[in-house]
């Protein structure tokens, strides 16, 4: 009971207690940074762990949040407010999986400083599961915002040549439009008298205010995702951060923009949601279109992924605004996907980079021949990058477009071309990077996957094909809460017209 109880606080802070013992940890020689790097691993993988006791003792009867903490915290404004339903849960169970991941992908990549990097991924985690476990909405600002530094730092001292210019351009997009929903917030307060969100939920804002707080809170969240034509920070972002950081940033922080959509503008926004929803459906099938074209002429590996990734998104953003259960449920299950899917993507192009030191498509083919492993891994996370019957990518991709087609059938046709250009430029990477004959010199030496990558590469290989053939537990988990959020959407659009 006392762990039920905790469990939440424990999962969120526990990443704090291994950055302290890192700092902790004596010495910049050898030894101390395989103990640094040691006590990160130790620390993501337990945290994990109680990733999958929550989950596994979460009730997904219920609507309700669960694991619940309410202490007042500064005056009787703000307070310690933690709760998770069926929206929040799996993103927190998503963060806790990668995390181990990125700690491996950096083993050997990350030569300098690795004390400070280790210590910034872990409070990074802290940040983005707080996102999601918090249930005060000025708790979720801070949080929200606070992923910002982490990531800035990151790219910035770890990433390429462009680095400086990359971490600029992403702190700068992705802050201008935070500072629209920070007002946003205010006004909700002065409105709502709590910043408690489970009572927010049962405020009901007058419908002019209601567009004025959805357009400040888009304006975020749209930057966050990013939406078409708010993702010009993503691809350079994405070329000059290392690799873990490429993993977060697909597999996590672009996910905080579609949980804020379901969490604030779907239930506390209904009319104006509807009012613009056919605004998004726009801008997502246009960032399904265009980015999937723009991805196709690309040279820079991680460049096509990073297009993708806004294309993806675009289903995410169809599926939550059509307002029904098949397209909300659907997009949860298209960003859960696409985490493990994006992030594995990146962690793959990670391999070869360490490797051979180069991102540009035309320096590879043939990898077949020398690496059958690396072929393997890269064709499962290809083919649900496609969305493949039979890999987590087609489930996701199919439940968005069934809930478009019940509201729209031309956007959800326009949308369903995206499926046709995506296996055209992912095969045409594959083809490209694995196919063809192994003239280069340079490759003829290139080894396969070692012990430690194949262990970071396995587990997503495994749950990318069990959730094709078996979504029903990230479907089970998400249903109640699903249904209680279109129920609430859709009562509320029905009074107001």
């Amino acid at each position: 009971m006392i762990l039920e109880s905790n469990i939440l606080t424990i999962v969120t802070f526990l990443p704090l207690v291994g950055a302290f013992f890192i700092l902790l940890t004596p010495g910049r020689d050898e030894a101390a940074v395989t103990n640094i790097k040691r006590i990160a691993l130790a620390t993501t993988i337990v945290t994990f762990v109680f990733t999958l006791v929550m989950w596994a003792i979460f009730d997904p009867e219920t609507a309700d949040f669960q694991f619940v903490q309410n202490q007042l915290w500064l005056g009787d404004v703000i307070g310690y407010r933690m709760g998770v339903d069926g929206i929040s849960v799996l993103f927190i169970v998503l963060t806790g999986l990668l995390m181990p991941m990125c700690i491996l992908a950096s083993w050997e990549s990350i030569t300098f400083r690795v004390r400070e990097y280790m210590v910034l991924f872990l409070v990074l985690e802290m940040l983005m599961i707080g996102v999601f476990a918090t249930l005060d909405l000025a708790m979720f600002y801070v949080f929200f915002e606070g992923t910002l530094i982490p990531m800035f730092l990151i790219i910035g001292i770890w990433g390429g040549k462009r680095r400086i210019q990359a971490s600029y351009k992403f702190f700068f997009y992705t802050f201008t439009g935070s500072v629209l929903m920070l007002l946003a917030i205010m006004a909700m307060y002065w409105q709502g008298g709590t910043l408690d969100i489970s009572r927010l939920l049962r405020v009901e804002f007058p419908e002019s205010m209601q567009y004025w707080l959805w357009l400040a809170f888009f304006a975020s969240l749209a930057v966050k995702m990013p939406m078409w034509p708010l993702h010009r920070w993503l691809p350079e972002a994405h070329v000059e951060a290392p690799t873990a950081g490429s993993v977060i940033l697909a597999a996590i922080l672009l996910k905080l923009g579609g949980y804020g959509f379901l969490r604030f503008s779907l239930p506390m926004f209904p009319e104006a949601s509807a009012y613009f929803s056919s605004f998004v459906f726009f801008l997502s099938v246009a960032a399904i279109i265009v980015t999937s074209l723009v991805a196709f002429v690309q040279t820079d590996m991680k460049k096509l992924i990073a297009y993708s990734s806004v294309a993806h998104m675009g289903f995410v953003t169809m599926g939550i605004f059509a307002g029904n259960v098949q397209g909300v449920q659907g997009a949860i299950f298209q960003m859960i996907s696409h985490g493990i899917v994006s992030g594995a993507l990146f962690l793959c192009v990670g391999v070869i980079y360490d490797r051979m030191h180069t991102r540009e498509i035309a320096a590879y083919g043939g990898l077949v021949e020398r690496m059958p492993k690396y072929a393997f891994a890269f064709m499962v996370f290809t083919m649900a990058n496609v969305g493949l019957p039979g890999t987590s990518g087609f489930v996701g991709e199919f439940l968005t477009l069934l809930g478009m087609f019940q509201v729209n059938t031309w956007f959800a046709v326009f949308a369903a071309t995206g499926v046709i250009l995506s296996a055209c430029y992912a095969l045409w990477l594959y083809r490209k990077i694995i196919w063809g004959a192994l003239d280069k010199e340079s490759l003829k030496a290139i080894l396969d996957l070692n012990p430690r990558e194949v262990a970071m590469l396995a587990p997503l290989i495994v749950l990318t094909i069990l959730f094709g053939f078996y979504p029903a537990p990230l479907l089970d988990a998400t249903a109640v809460s699903v249904q209680a959020l279109v129920d609430q959407y859709q009562s509320a659009i029905g009074l107001a017209h």
